[in-house]
């Protein structure tokens, strides 16, 4: 059964596709940049999410 929030990762999955292909094209530096930012928007992202206690692990 699909959550609301299952719906939403769903619909950001190309755009976090089509941003990671341009950061591919960068320059190796500027893709260290831009790949740490990406983890953490995403930590952000996973720390703010409404927990579901039976998928947390002791």
């Amino acid at each position: 059964m699909a959550s609301m929030s299952d719906s939403t990762s769903a619909d950001a999955a190309p755009d976090l596709i089509d941003r990671l292909r341009l950061i591919e094209e960068q320059p190796l530096a500027e893709r260290a940049v831009a790949y740490a930012a990406v983890h953490d928007e995403l930590a952000r992202r996973l720390e703010s999410a409404p927990g579901d206690s039976s998928a947390s692990r002791p």
